[in-house]
């Protein structure tokens, strides 16, 4: 997929909305960058062998848990290449938000009003992150809720859905530890001897997944799976 014209053409977007959700004034640029989301090839993905297979583990902060009320506040990211975690290629961005953060989540996550106010706005941020991610696979703890706003936010920003595959941790770890429902990051860490550092900073959180990734993609290849096709054929045979 050509990327770099993508990428041209979001920041093009960007730069002509008016507000966050505002409408953008070019209906055939917003027609071209829906054709080039579409172009991201989810299928191609699921047959990559998983030690070569291309992901961004990332995580996001908010100020609540429904994308038509809350914001967004920082996005922390790391690339891996199968079970190997790529540190030096990472992401972090706080993101501006211009009303008071609630106290319980300035307490969770040490992000303040006065960090957020000097931020960069969301749809920056968005445009950055998608070119860190290029057309790479995503995976999040419990990612339902990075799905849900990461594709609430696409929509009223750029007029356009999310088209990456988000998969959620739990599609591995439960073919290995098919007792493990809806497990915390914390409890997940313990188990497998992972350090719990800074939880509940979006990279921080990032690494401690991709740690957790990377254990089980090993796990995952010693039981017969080679692709994310073969785990999802592992995850549908669960019993609940």
């Amino acid at each position: 997929m050509a990327f770099e014209p993508f990428m041209q053409l979001l920041r093009s977007v960007q730069k002509r909305r008016i507000g966050v959700g505002g409408s953008v004034q070019n209906s055939q640029q917003m027609a071209y960058l829906r054709h080039l989301q579409k172009e991201i090839n989810k299928e191609n993905a699921m047959l990559v062998p998983l030690q070569e297979l291309n992901v961004v583990v990332f995580d996001i902060e908010t100020t609540g848990f429904i994308p038509e009320k809350d914001s967004i506040l920082s996005i922390g990211a790391i690339k891996m290449k199968g079970s190997r975690i790529i540190e030096e290629e990472q992401f972090y961005s706080l993101i501006y938000f211009d009303q008071t953060i609630p106290k319980d989540i300035v307490e969770l996550t040490g992000i303040t009003d006065d960090l957020v106010r000097s931020a960069p706005n969301i749809g920056d941020v968005m445009i950055k992150f998608f070119e860190f991610t290029q057309d790479a696979t995503l995976v999040a703890h419990h990612a339902s809720h990075e799905r849900n706003f990461m594709q609430y936010f696409s929509n009223k920003v750029f007029k356009t859905p999310l088209k990456h595959r988000i998969v959620d941790t739990s599609f591995l770890y439960r073919i290995i530890e098919s007792n493990f429902q809806n497990i915390s990051l914390e409890s997940l860490c313990a188990h497998n001897k992972i350090p719990i550092i800074d939880r509940h900073n979006a990279l921080a959180d990032a690494k401690m997944t991709a740690k957790i990734w990377s254990i089980y993609i090993n796990k995952a290849i010693e039981i017969g799976c080679e692709t994310l096709e073969d785990v999802y054929t592992h995850f549908a045979k669960l019993k609940y």
